[in-house]
């Protein structure tokens, strides 16, 4: 089962919707963060990075970060966010040019994400966790929704096919939204609120969805369950909200998926030449574009050329880890070739979200940032289910999920 939980959602003015929602405050950095929010007092970034608003040199995981994120919050609660009267479950549809995904947000059991049944395919960074577990902690809220999927198939397993997560959403999202608006990166954002009996049904089509996958938003996960455990630990008798975590549920089969590039920063010692004769030893190269037309096809972009490699050893397909992509570039290059053991932690290697393009892993090259640039096929959804089902993790960096929702559209207070 899959426990879908009604929440009284913190929700913005929809008058200033387009102003308050911001992108998620892990995609972009401090500099990046401070230009989106500059001249607009109602960006939700000065509450997801509060750090904009403090000196550039200012430690951003100083308490002032955090003190200063809770007295934005509480600014914006006064001036544009209202709390829901009733608990209820909310439909949230992203939109991207010909990309239509609609998910169904609500709150979902932090008990059932340490058991395993809402599945996880990345490793957390310590360090990470603690600056979110210090957020939600200050603010008394989860601000940011977790990314979760499901098998579409396996919610419509019911008779009474109305009843079914995909009929409900259908019911919902054919009534007036709540919010609806276009960001300035072209992305449409529309928030419906289900109505008593459509939430009620979605509720206990959710309990027959056997497990959920966390699609993105692995820290933010990890962190509402940190700030579960403390809430706990300081107040025994705490329950109800603080047991669940903020997320929005799409269906498998609607997510896009980009792929998670990497840049290099030098070629280990190598010349060009060495560097392409070693990666000739272990990987077919020929002539190719920057954008890799299959899996299996790697293209690595030096000098000002793009190149195709395909590994000459094939993995065992069997392998759900092993047989992507991402895994044969690091265990028959990045690792043997260029000295990279460990992408999480080597100083050296850098990541490009697809959606930045392969214009971003030329002009990193080509201006000397980088050495060497790579873009990978995409990792599919099929194949994330394949890897948390057998148990297993991701190597870092695998997916980019685009679009993205976005932060302060959807608020829950934990206390």
């Amino acid at each position: 089962m899959a426990l879908l939980r009604p929440f009284r959602a913190l929700l913005p003015d929809p008058r200033r919707a387009a102003l308050i929602a911001a992108v998620p405050y892990d995609v972009v950095n401090a500099e990046e963060a401070r230009a989106l929010a500059d001249g607009n007092p109602l960006s939700f970034l000065r509450v997801s990075r509060a750090e904009i608003e403090l000196p550039p040199a200012t430690d951003p995981y100083s308490d002032a970060v955090y003190a200063r994120a809770a007295a934005n919050f509480s600014r914006l609660r006064g001036e544009a966010l209202a709390v829901e009267a009733e608990p209820s479950v909310y439909c949230y549809r992203l939109h991207m040019g010909s990309h239509v995904q609609t998910g169904v947000a609500a709150c979902f059991s932090i008990d059932e994400y340490d058991r395993g049944i809402i599945k996880k395919h990345e490793r957390t960074r310590r360090d990470k966790e603690d600056d979110r577990t210090r957020h939600i902690l200050a603010l008394g809220a989860q601000t940011g929704p977790v990314f979760l999927t499901y098998r579409e198939t396996a919610a419509a397993e019911k008779d009474d096919k109305d009843d079914g997560v995909g009929a409900v959403r259908a019911r919902v999202t054919a009534e007036a939204p709540l919010l609806d608006f276009e960001a300035l990166d072209g992305v449409r954002h529309t928030l419906w609120r289900a109505a008593a009996a459509d939430r009620d049904a979605l509720v206990a089509a959710f309990d027959r969805i056997p497990a959920l996958y966390i699609a993105d938003g692995h820290h933010r996960a990890a962190s509402a369950a940190r700030a579960r455990a403390a809430r706990h630990a300081a107040h025994p008798s705490a329950g109800g909200e603080c047991d669940t975590m903020l997320a929005v549920a799409f269906p498998h089969d609607q997510l896009q998926v980009l792929a998670y590039n990497r840049v290099v920063k030098d070629l280990a010692g190598r010349s060009p030449e060495q560097f392409l004769s070693a990666v000739g030893e272990r990987f077919v190269v020929d002539a190719g574009t920057a954008v890799p037309s299959r899996r299996g096809d790697i293209a690595m972009y030096l000098q000002g050329v793009w190149r195709t490699l395909r590994a000459r050893t094939l993995p065992d397909p069997s392998d759900a880890v092993a047989s992507l992509d991402v895994s044969v570039l690091q265990n028959g290059l990045l690792a043997p070739i260029l000295e990279i053991a460990d992408v999480r932690t080597d100083k050296r290697i850098d990541f490009v979200g697809g959606a930045r393009g392969s214009a971003a892993l030329e002009r990193a090259v080509d201006g000397g940032r980088s050495a060497v640039a790579f873009a990978l096929f995409p990792v599919s959804v099929s194949d994330l289910m394949a890897v948390c089902d057998a148990g297993a993790i991701m190597p870092p960096k695998s997916t980019w999920f685009e679009p993205k929702l976005r932060d302060g559209l959807l608020s829950h207070l934990i206390c």
